[in-house]
């Protein structure tokens, strides 16, 4: 790594800053350290799954009635999913890697699920492409206790060890400084990120359906769910609320 990109590094990974999501304007959500959520388009609102579960009598609304959002109410309830899905969202999110994995994973369970339509689309940054070198690193604000009585968790009490951030800050910088030096020395880079952190950020482009981002926010925000994917899921389910708040109302009724 350069001098400047690793002064630069060291700088950015210097101060510890709360985790907790932050808005920065109606569409964008800033998360952890370096990251964010940005819903990037949508297609759909509460109206269009009305009128879309209302085809079958052949009719359609232009404007949401109280009996309307009692139909949304209704075909939740009911588990009648089909019109949830005619509404989508286009998300770009960077995050740590770790974080996106567990994400992904979703997405490949439910494109081999028995659901009857796939809801997803997933495009991501390639570091076969992109020179990683001055990629950030996700420094967390403490580290969490492994929970003794459930394996893949961890507790809310923090190790009381200060000096673990140092540590961890440096093998960082150590991880980023050795790809640097293989980039450098001619190695391709789809084998110079294999040194690189679980740590470092990503960022990716996901089209989900209303009915698909429902069920993967229900589900990483469940309290057996990691800590950094439920801030995630907390970021989507506010941005979404945006277009279908009557629907998500429905849909996710004990966080409305």
């Amino acid at each position: 790594m350069s001098q400047q990109i690793a002064t630069s590094q060291r700088k950015e990974s210097a101060s510890i800053v709360s985790m907790e999501p932050k808005a920065l304007s109606q569409n964008r959500i800033e998360l952890f350290d370096h990251g964010f959520i940005e819903l990037i388009d949508s297609m759909g609102s509460d109206l269009t799954i009305v009128n879309s579960a209302r085809v079958s009598f052949g009719k359609r609304k232009t404007k949401l009635s109280d009996g309307d959002v009692k139909l949304i109410h209704y075909l939740a309830e009911h588990k009648h999913w089909s019109p949830f899905r005619h509404v989508q969202f286009q998300f770009h999110c960077k995050i740590p890697e770790f974080v996106a994995r567990q994400w992904y994973k979703h997405v490949v369970g439910i494109a081999y699920s028995e659901m009857p339509t796939v809801d997803h689309a997933w495009n991501e940054i390639s570091m076969r492409y992109v020179d990683a070198s001055d990629f950030n690193f996700y420094v967390p604000d403490g580290f969490r206790m492994q929970s003794d009585n459930n394996r893949q968790a961890s507790t809310d009490s923090h190790v009381d060890n200060p000096s673990l951030t140092t540590e961890f800050k440096e093998h960082c910088e150590a991880a980023l400084k050795l790809y640097h030096h293989l980039i450098e020395s001619g190695v391709a880079r789809e084998q110079a990120r294999a040194v690189l952190p679980l740590g470092i950020y990503t960022e990716f482009y996901w089209t989900v359906s209303l009915q698909a981002l429902a069920h993967f926010i229900h589900l990483r925000r469940h309290e057996g769910a990691q800590y950094e994917i439920r801030l995630a899921a907390d970021a989507l389910e506010q941005l979404a609320r945006s277009v279908t708040p009557t629907a998500l109302a429905a849909l996710m009724p004990t966080s409305s």
